[in-house]
């Protein structure tokens, strides 16, 4: 029951994250600053892309507009090193820079929570919509352990909508800021798409 529960949740999630209108009239040349796709070889005759796409996510649990706040907690958590059992839904922006005020190109919406109990660990499961040019109402759906004490941490592309149609891939993680206090983070995205 609960396996079937997880799967409707991230099902849900991936259609919510597909309805960002579109058609906001911005400036498409502005894309070409952190998006790029390139044509490989055809397998059996069927072109594939490859697209890079590299942001700024920024986690904000703190101040009057959080872009995160927290669902649920265990009885552990509050006891737990890890913050183990923590859940926190998110509808965070995607910039071009590290600047929170930078030009938002998506936004990633979704839960993840700490799933560690003897190490830092935190599944995610989040769709990033973009809002930009050609990619404006795409989607692409990460699933995945960030092993956030780690300089560096891959997370699976496992979807996507739109130009993503198809989606797989990783995407390369960094953090860039973190408060202790807040729990406030801004991470760089490296993604790699094929679709």
């Amino acid at each position: 029951m609960k396996a079937w529960c997880v799967v409707l949740t991230i099902s849900l999630m991936v259609t919510m994250s597909s309805s960002e209108s579109k058609g906001n009239g911005r400036n498409q040349n502005a894309e070409s600053l952190w998006a790029k796709t390139t044509k490989i070889a055809p397998e059996k005759q069927t072109m594939v892309s490859l697209t890079n796409l590299q942001f700024y996510f920024h986690d904000t649990l703190s101040g009057p507009t959080p872009s995160a706040t927290t669902i649920a907690t265990s009885r552990l958590t509050n006891t737990s090193k890890t913050l183990f059992g923590l859940l926190n839904m998110v509808d965070d922006p995607l910039t071009i820079g590290p600047d929170l005020n930078s030009k938002v190109i998506g936004r990633a919406r979704g839960i993840y929570g700490c799933a560690g109990q003897t190490s830092f660990g935190i599944i995610m499961a989040l769709g990033f919509v973009f809002l930009e040019g050609k990619y404006n109402g795409s989607t692409i759906s990460i699933n995945g352990l960030n092993t956030a004490m780690n300089p560096v941490r891959e997370l699976t592309i496992v979807g996507g909508t739109g130009v993503f149609q198809m989606a797989r891939g990783v995407a390369h993680v960094r953090t860039i800021r973190f408060d202790p206090v807040t729990l406030d983070a801004t991470m760089w995205y490296n993604v790699t798409v094929y679709h």
